[in-house]
């Protein structure tokens, strides 16, 4: 039993009117996983967040969706963090990350918010030394903050969301073979898959995973 990773944090919005949004990828996640794992997720109002446990593998990992919307999400990833005695080194993070295309996954240690709200409240509280999954959703192009401020809090087209959804299918099926074989197994099944091969069937980005 390796225990790695005993923490993956989706990050997005919650509420109905944000399920689809491009800066909701993180949620879409670990959706994933539970769902193909049979957990559901469960409100608990001391992590502020939605929590579901999942064994993956010989590991039990627990799932995170802060419910503190994206730019307070520190706060539930901190609670999260003391209340279960997780050292942040032992968390992957999963969220939206404009400088990636669509279609891209990466995996990485450490390292600055890269702008991302929802990763700089995170480093606000408790620093930068976890693992981050960034799931490419493309830029709007040069303009103004508010421009991709609305880009981030809208829908992908169809050919995006279909690429968002390769993307994080296999950020997913990576998450085992970190467990099992190592992050830089992990990061080169990742970094070296064949882009262009539509998702899993069954997979839904608007599956709450609930």
């Amino acid at each position: 039993m390796s225990q790695a990773i005993e923490l993956i944090v989706g990050l997005g919005n919650p509420g109905a009117e944000h399920l689809e949004d491009r800066h909701n990828a993180g949620f879409w996640l670990t959706d994933i996983i539970a769902r193909e794992c049979g957990a559901t997720f469960r409100a608990d109002k001391r992590l502020q967040g939605e929590i579901a446990d999942v064994t993956i593998g010989a590991d039990r990992v627990r799932l995170l969706k802060p419910q503190t919307y994206m730019n307070n999400s520190g706060r539930s990833v901190a609670a999260t963090l003391s209340y279960f005695k997780i050292p942040p080194e032992r968390m992957l993070v999963a969220y939206d990350e404009l400088d990636l295309e669509p279609g891209r996954a990466q995996l990485k240690f450490d390292g600055g918010h890269g702008g991302h709200n929802g990763m700089r409240d995170i480093v606000a509280h408790i620093g930068k030394a976890f693992w981050r999954l960034r799931l490419g959703i493309g830029h709007p192009g040069p303009g103004r903050k508010d421009e991709v401020s609305g880009y981030v809090l809208r829908r992908p087209t169809a050919e995006q969301l279909e690429l968002m959804l390769e993307a994080i299918t296999a950020g997913a099926e990576a998450i085992p073979v970190f467990l099992s074989d190592g992050p830089e197994r992990a990061k080169t099944q990742l970094h070296t898959r064949a882009r262009g091969t539509p998702p899993q069937a069954g997979t839904d980005a608007t599956d709450s995973g609930d």
